[in-house]
């Protein structure tokens, strides 16, 4: 059994079965007590909460007025099958650099390149040495197969690109995950680079299906292999390990089944195709793990492909506070695809790797979307992937507010469970509306009680007039919010005003 930040236990066969979003073990069995001392508390769940009379609100992104961001421009990106998106890649602010990243497919399953930002907004693709006059990092030759088995057999599919701030080796800096595309089961090749352009240690993994992925999980300090199956349709496997490429080998049978739709996942009701998970992307979030689940609904290949339509993949999100066990309180997704003729996301919406930027008071979500190409159906070409289904991808943004996924709204109060935090000082809430808390003792005394604020701030700190917060070190105790508005996070800081929680993939402030 593992101990984990929050107090959650983690048996040592939690991955014995599958992930199901309404029976989460730590949902049904939460801690006595409550660790809230790594970041941002969320109200994405009930894990927190022991009674409420307020209502949850899902709030959905809203897609950037100037997307798309990053649109095909040049010779390699438009080609034959025109295309500039990460599909899953990765899209960082280097906290280090103070300079946005981006690791891209251009041309559809054509060559990796790399992208910089000084706004996240405008893109600019610098000349690099790899094939001099392009952007490019990561090529291929055509001449071979990955069926040779060569980890330099660079064709992409799916991409993971990491920025490891965990590895004191600063020539490992950089983490990258590629499988190349379509067939049954091949390997996967990982890499690491000093400056995420000049890539390293290509090593081969384990067999795996296409659009497989990674992520790691900073609470736990484990790499996890997301793994493209079939034991639910389209379905995810789930391999952890400390190390990315000591557990680069695992038994394809032992891999825990792990992620698929299920009947709360309700059909397009234009379209009817049962739903499917298509990828997930997870990344570590305050003081949670925060995913997109991609949820396919169809058409099927061959439907899209004699119309030279993208298929339709919308993502919904999804919050683990143990980095297994997920739940969706929503089915509906955050970002979806426009379906519109015309729109540069028509279909095939898609997250990417790193899943979201910290920006101040919002969260840009980096997303990718295809128009396709109504002019080339099957007849186009006797190879299925290069029909207009899969023409004219990008990449835009949806933002949210900071925490903004779920709210508590209404006139009432929340009464947590028993909580503790260590070298903790002042109390944060994230609101827009008017609150107020008070401080409860084990024996049901009120032991302070906060001024009330009245504003909209995703980070006011309560002011508790003379009482000090850092006397509940070591003393369990409860929260409760009187609350006329929306709220949306809590959270306890240091001296030095920080909560302590994870980056999701940087925070640009």
């Amino acid at each position: 059994m593992e101990k984990l930040y929050n107090n959650i236990i983690l048996p040592d066969d939690f991955a014995s079965k599958p992930s199901c979003p309404n029976d989460v073990p730590y949902l049904k069995n939460p801690p006595e007590v409550i660790n809230v001392s790594v970041g941002r508390q969320l109200f994405v769940d009930d894990f927190l909460i022991e009674e409420t009379d307020l209502e949850p609100e899902y709030h959905k992104a809203k897609k950037f007025d100037g997307n798309p961001v990053l649109s095909p421009e040049t010779e390699w990106e438009r080609g034959k099958m025109p295309a500039a998106c990460p599909k899953s890649g990765g899209v960082w602010f280097d906290e280090d650099e103070r300079i946005y990243k981006m690791w891209y497919e251009a041309g559809w399953l054509g060559q990796i390149c790399y992208a910089i930002s000084h706004d996240g907004i405008n893109w600019e693709r610098p000349n690099l040495d790899i094939e001099p006059g392009t952007n490019k990092i990561l090529t291929f030759d055509s001449n071979s197969t990955i069926k040779d088995f060569d980890p330099k057999y660079l064709k992409p599919d799916s991409t993971t690109f990491w920025i490891d701030h965990n590895d004191l080796d600063k020539s490992r800096r950089y983490k990258m995950y590629l499988r190349n595309p379509g067939g049954p089961p091949y390997p996967g090749i990982i890499g690491t680079s000093p400056d995420g352009i000049h890539w390293e240690n290509l090593t081969l993994t384990t067999n795996v299906g296409d659009r497989s992925t990674i992520f790691y999980n900073p609470f736990r300090r484990k790499w996890v292999y997301s793994i493209r199956s079939g034991w639910s349709a389209r379905s995810r496997q789930y391999h952890e390990c400390d190390d990315l490429f000591e557990g680069a080998h695992w038994n394809p049978n032992e891999a825990a089944k792990w992620l698929s739709a299920d009947e709360l996942d309700l059909p397009n009701p234009y379209i009817r195709h049962k739903p499917e998970l298509y990828n997930v992307d997870v990344v570590g979030y305050e003081s949670i793990m925060l995913g997109m689940f991609e949820i396919f609904y169809g058409p099927e290949n061959n439907f899209c492909g004699d119309r030279g339509v993208p298929k339709i993949t919308e993502l919904i999100p999804m919050y683990s506070r143990d980095g297994y066990n997920f739940s969706r309180p929503s089915r509906e997704p955050i970002i979806g695809s426009s379906i519109c003729k015309g729109s540069w996301d028509r279909g095939y919406v898609q997250s990417v790797g790193g899943v979201t930027i910290i920006h101040g008071d919002e969260l840009w979500i980096y997303y990718i979307g295809f128009g396709g190409d109504e002019r080339f159906g099957r007849w186009y070409s006797d190879d299925d992937m290069e029909t207009g289904m899969y023409m004219n991808g990008a990449t835009g943004i949806a933002k949210l507010r900071r925490d903004g996924f779920v709210s508590l709204n209404g006139c009432g109060s929340i009464l947590t469970r028993r909580l503790e935090f260590t070298s903790k000082c002042e109390l944060h809430v994230n609101i827009d509306g008017r609150v107020k808390v008070a401080i409860i003792g084990e024996s049901g005394e009120v032991i302070a009680e906060s001024l009330e604020f009245s504003g909209d701030s995703t980070n006011v700190r309560l002011d508790f007039g003379s009482f000090d917060i850092a006397s509940l070190e070591g003393k369990p105790f409860r929260l409760r919010f009187d609350v006329d508005g929306k709220l949306y996070s809590f959270g306890f800081t240091d001296m030095n005003g920080d909560f302590g929680g994870a980056h999701a993939a940087g925070i640009a402030e």
